[in-house]
């Protein structure tokens, strides 16, 4: 879907209140005892895009978004590096760095949003395959994120990087409106399915 830029931002804003309600209402409604048993590994079928050996950028889950720690625990024992989101202070720009064990949570600390990042003196790393947390998308991979930009200023950045999104199926839309620097991931993961590789 394109819109006029005058439209885009509040399409997109009406669009994330809708998707995050729908959302919540999903995550509230599982059973616990299920929702602990979701997102342990990645499809076998997203070996393709995770060269042996890749540094794997993973988000650290606020609220009601899909959870990573299984994935990263999944890919640590795997051998690869596990690269978290890092930000010096609120406005900064987007970095990643290591975070050494995803079985110490000690090796974290809450960045300036209330997530949590390693800490400051990790090592700093640049990601071969990146997860990213998502407000909705399409089964054709369009993306509508929180609204900051981070991810599309970073994946703008690193281009050959897939980026993979992680997912409620409640947050499927059929469409979504776009800009140019949108750019369409390579997969997304749900409880259910795998859309992708595109």
């Amino acid at each position: 879907m394109t819109l006029e830029p005058t439209d885009l931002a509040s399409a997109k804003a009406a669009l994330r209140k809708v998707l995050r309600a729908a959302r919540r209402e999903h995550v509230a409604a599982l059973d616990p005892r299920i929702k602990a048993l979701l997102f342990m590994r990645p499809p076998a079928a997203l070996e393709s895009l995770v060269p042996a050996g890749a540094t794997i950028g993973l988000y650290a889950a606020i609220g009601d978004e899909a959870p990573t720690g299984a994935y990263a625990r999944h890919f640590h024992e795997a051998g690869h590096k596990i690269a978290m989101p890092f930000f010096a202070s609120r406005g900064a720009p987007m970095e990643f760095r290591h975070w050494a064990s995803p079985y110490l949570e000690e090796l974290m600390e809450p960045d300036p949003y209330g997530a949590l990042q390693p800490l400051a003196d990790a090592e700093p790393l640049t990601p071969d395959v990146l997860f990213v947390p998502l407000i909705g998308f399409t089964a054709h991979g369009q993306r509508l994120g929180q609204g900051g930009g981070y991810y599309d200023r970073w994946l703008a950045r690193y281009p050959d990087a897939p980026a993979i999104g992680m997912a409620w199926d409640s947050q499927l839309a059929e469409d979504l409106p776009t800009e140019a620097h949108d750019r369409p991931l390579s997969a997304v993961v749900t409880p259910t399915r795998l859309y992708g590789p595109f």
